[in-house]
């Protein structure tokens, strides 16, 4: 699989957060709104439980690459 189609998902159980690292292109956004989710050093490195399904869309939204998207299970 290339990278550019690699696809991960992290799910809190009401939403989940769909990475493909592939498009990140590092900006940080991710961890600067929401550092109790995001530890880039840790696997995994999303925690989806540590917010709300509205403040984790609010944080996806703003990703700049679209790395990061999300769906909502229900």
């Amino acid at each position: 699989m290339a990278t550019n189609d690699i696809r991960k998902e992290y799910s809190n159980g009401a939403l989940t957060i769909v990475w493909k690292p592939g498009k990140c292109i590092h900006s940080g956004i991710c961890v600067k709104t929401l550092p109790e989710v995001y530890h880039p050093k840790e696997k995994p490195w999303i925690l989806p439980e540590k917010a709300s399904a509205e403040e984790l869309k609010k944080q996806i939204e703003a990703c700049p690459s679209g790395a990061l998207s999300y769906y909502m299970n229900s």
